[in-house]
């Protein structure tokens, strides 16, 4: 994976790390009748393969971006990869209000990145 440039690689496994911890914190919405610890374990599990994926992201990336650059690509990561998860796994829709939220946070992050003077 060395050939591929430090903000692919990270984004790759951000991207998909966001996957498993969704599925981990949200998945188990649609199972409202299994006991609540059969579903807190079943979210242990696909946790583990978050942090399999996360923690490399992270390691990797730091240095090419600062650790406040990672949490914030990691929290817009977060709200795509949660909007499209919500809208297609648990058949919830998203408001105008949702994508003004979102909106709002992207703004932070291009200041996060923005290079003033």
């Amino acid at each position: 994976m060395t050939w591929l440039p430090v903000p692919v690689i990270t984004i790759g496994l951000l991207i998909a790390s966001n996957v498993f911890m969704t599925f981990a914190w949200y998945g188990h919405l649609k199972f409202k009748t299994a006991p609540l610890l059969v579903v807190i374990l079943a979210s242990w599990g696909i946790a583990f393969f978050e942090y399999l994926l996360q923690v490399p992201a992270n390691r990797i990336g730091h240095g090419y971006f600062s650790a406040a650059e990672l949490k914030t690509i990691q929290e817009v990561i977060t709200l795509v990869v949660f909007a499209v998860f919500s809208v297609t796994y648990l058949r919830e829709s998203l408001g105008w209000n949702h994508t003004v939220g979102f909106a709002l946070i992207a703004l932070g992050a291009f200041f996060i990145f923005h290079k003033w003077g």
